[in-house]
Order: structure tokens, then C-alpha cells, then sequence
């Protein structure tokens, strides 16, 4: 398998067409919308991608949007023996053997598979999301194949404890370009790493606004809303405290948490006990149009935000962007990088993460106060910057780099 046995698509004019070989640990996954949006917007404009898969989707529902996907989603088998490994290797994987051996087995023959399925489909760099186990991949699959890789950085991939430093050291130092979502994490990545400071580059998470029209408009009631996975660092044990001190302060609060995830038992028996049976209810799994159609009649948006005891922490949640984007009033607390976009008396109210009494007294505020000039604010914020056209154009334009001629 060399770069020539399977020449790229061409174009009407007989040009080489790029094609882009996204490489994810599921697909399509429930929680990562933001992929899904990002591979419409470049599909929008003309490229092609495929999809590579590692994993079995187990998620039960999918957004509709999944339907608009053109891209074919490459299911790519997950070996259980190391004796695959040897099975799948052909001449083409000699060069690389030493560097498939240092890998895990199962993670080296899917490599090995992704290189031949990317030689197959013409594609001519690949991009992975996240930089655990999609790029570990990814990587070895480019070094196969003789491609160009790229990745992009969230989350739990580069502050989880598990995140085993020189691994993604070398990452860094072996793509053509990498990418992460805010400007925290672009500082955090480049003193991290300085030595691959040139190569990372910010590109935020895009929104397709159109599905998210401006709806400031509010009524009276005091109904809040959270939305996201059922886990730690989410942060919602403090928002239902938050709730009950509210109503133990006279105003007649109700919440929802749309989401599902390993803590809903937790958060159910902590709302049982408060006595909040009646006004904290918890959603279970919505698609991005129900969660939405919520983001646009609710009257304030909660994101008590918390780093977990691993480490770990959201990087710049979408549902953030979509709520900003809806017109509905945002409370949110301080961590990694949601200070770029919630930014006090401008767009929104920002609190010191872990501190429910300073989340209480901020809900609070938002609820008496007129935050029309805030929330026109912060849909121009999003407008401005989290477009998913040009998000889509800048990764055009840090791919192209790497093509021939």
C-alpha cells in the first residue's frame, strides 16, 4: 500500500479533489453534536469526507441532522487478539512495525485497517477528534499511508489524569496542525508543549445559526434550565442545592436537567431528600431540536460548571453557545475556558466555579433584572465568532497547507 495505489477523487476538471477522513472513537455519537455540525458546514462548502468509526455506536437515539450527513461512516472492527495484529499486517506496515509494537494491539490493527480503508476512498488527510484514542490512530494510520494527520483537542483528552504526557507529546510533534476549541486551551497546549506552539491553532466550535434562531423574549415564570451528560464535572448536584435555597428564599423556582448519564440515580435521591420532587425534574436524553425548542421558552440558563476530582473539565460546551445563540439569559461558572464567551455585564453572569452560594445569588439576580442588552450581546458574540461556515473555512485553509502543489 503506497500513496499512489489508490489516486485520489478528481474533479470535473480532472484535478485531484481533497478528501477528508475523520477519524472518531463512535460515530454517530449522541453527546458531540459539535462533530456533526462541523462536518455538515464542510460538506456545505464543497469538501468530502468520510468517517471512521472505532467503535460500535450504542447511544439508543440520533439527532435528525445525522440524516443531512452525506459522508459514508466506515465501521471500523475492533480486534480482541493480539494475533489480529499479525493477520492484518501486509508489506506496506513493515517500515512502521517497531512503532505498531509500541501500541497497544487492537489500537495498531485498526490503524492498520483505517490506512487501507483511507487508501480506498481516495482520502488525502486525516482529521481526528479528540487526542486520545481517535488520534493515537489516526497517527499511525497517516504514518501507513503516507498522509498528512491533523487533530482536534477538547477536553478530558488533555486535562483528564490519564492523559499520558509524552504520548501527547508526540502527537503534537508528528501532525501537520493541530486544533482546540478555546484560547485557554491553546495557552494551557503551547506552555505545555512549546516546542509544538507553532502548529496548534484555535478554531472554535461552530453553530449552524439557522437552527438556532434569536427568541429573547421571556415570560414571567421563574422555570430554569441545565442541560448536559449526567456526570461530576457538570456540576449539577449544585444547581438543585442552588434550586432549593432559592425557593427557601420565597421565589417559587422550577428546574429542569436535560441529559443522561451515571449520576441520574445520585441527582434523583439528592432531589427526593431536598423535598424538590415537584420542581426539579430531570429530562433523560434530548435531541439538539428538543433541547432547543427549551432553550428558546425557558427563562435563565444554569452551567454550574465543576473541574472533577480527576482532572477533568469541559472545555467550551456547545449547549453553551446554542443557549447564547437562542436569546435565553446565561448563569454559568468559571472554568477552563467559558470565561471567553459568558463575560460579566456583557453577556451574561459569571461565578466562581464550586460556589453555590455565589451561583444562588447570581440566579437570583438574573431573575430580577431586565438582561435584554446582555442576551442581544452574546447572540452577537456567537454570530461573530462561532459560525460553523467559517469554522469550516479556517480548517480548509489549515488543511490546504499540507496538500502537494
Amino acid at each position: 500500500m503506497t500513496p499512489t495505489d489508490h489516486p485520489p477523487a478528481q474533479d470535473a476538471a480532472g484535478r485531484n479533489r481533497p478528501v477528508t477522513g475523520y477519524v472518531v472513537e463512535a460515530y454517530p455519537r449522541f453527546s458531540e453534536t459539535f462533530i456533526v455540525s462541523e462536518i455538515l458546514a464542510r460538506e456545505a462548502a464543497g469538501e468530502k469526507v468520510v468517517i471512521f468509526s472505532l467503535r460500535p455506536c450504542t447511544d439508543p437515539r440520533f439527532h435528525p441532522e445525522l440524516a443531512r450527513v452525506r459522508a459514508a461512516a466506515v465501521h471500523i472492527p475492533h480486534p480482541h487478539s493480539a494475533a489480529a495484529l499479525w493477520d492484518m499486517l501486509d508489506p506496506s506496515a513493515g517500515p512502521h512495525l517497531g512503532e505498531l509494537l509500541r501500541h497497544r494491539p487492537d489500537d495498531a490493527a485498526q490503524a492498520v485497517q483505517v490506512a487501507a480503508e483511507a487508501q480506498e476512498n481516495g482520502v488525502t488527510h486525516l482529521h481526528a477528534h479528540f487526542a486520545n484514542l481517535p488520534t493515537t490512530v489516526a497517527r499511525l494510520a497517516a504514518r501507513i499511508a503516507g498522509l498528512p494527520y491533523s487533530f482536534t483537542a477538547h477536553a478530558t483528552d488533555i486535562f483528564h489524569e490519564s492523559v499520558a504526557e509524552e504520548d501527547l507529546r508526540a502527537k503534537f510533534a508528528d501532525a501537520h496542525h493541530a486544533v482546540t476549541i478555546s484560547r485557554h486551551n491553546l495557552d494551557h497546549l503551547r506552555a505545555r508543549f512549546p516546542e509544538s506552539a507553532a502548529r496548534m491553532r484555535l478554531v472554535y466550535n461552530g453553530l449552524e445559526l439557522g437552527r438556532f434562531p434569536f427568541r429573547p423574549e421571556r415570560g414571567r415564570d421563574l422555570s430554569l434550565l441545565a442541560v448536559g451528560r449526567l456526570v461530576e464535572k457538570k456540576g449539577f448536584p449544585l444547581f438543585i442545592e442552588a434550586v432549593r435555597r432559592l425557593r427557601e428564599r420565597g421565589l417559587p423556582v422550577t428546574a429542569e436537567i436535560a441529559g443522561d448519564g451515571p449520576l441520574r440515580a445520585a441527582l434523583q435521591g439528592q432531589i427526593v431528600r431536598a423535598g424538590l420532587g415537584g420542581a426539579v425534574t430531570l429530562l433523560g436524553p434530548l435531541t439538539q431540536d428538543e433541547v432547543s425548542g427549551l432553550l428558546g421558552t425557558r427563562r435563565l440558563f444554569v452551567a454550574p460548571f465543576i473541574v472533577g476530582r480527576d482532572g477533568n473539565a469541559d472545555g467550551l460546551p456547545t449547549v453553551l453557545l446554542e443557549a447564547m445563540a437562542r436569546g435565553i439569559p446565561c448563569v454559568a461558572a468559571d472554568v477552563t475556558a467559558v470565561g471567553e464567551v459568558v463575560i460579566p455585564g456583557r453577556t451574561g453572569w459569571l461565578v466562581p466555579t464550586g460556589d453555590v452560594d455565589a451561583l444562588t445569588d447570581a440566579v437570583e439576580e438574573a431573575l430580577r433584572t431586565d438582561a435584554s442588552p446582555l442576551v442581544r450581546n452574546a447572540r452577537r458574540l456567537v454570530e461573530d465568532v462561532f459560525d460553523s461556515r467559517g469554522q469550516a473555512r479556517t480548517l480548509r485553509e489549515l488543511q490546504a497547507a499540507a496538500e502537494p502543489g
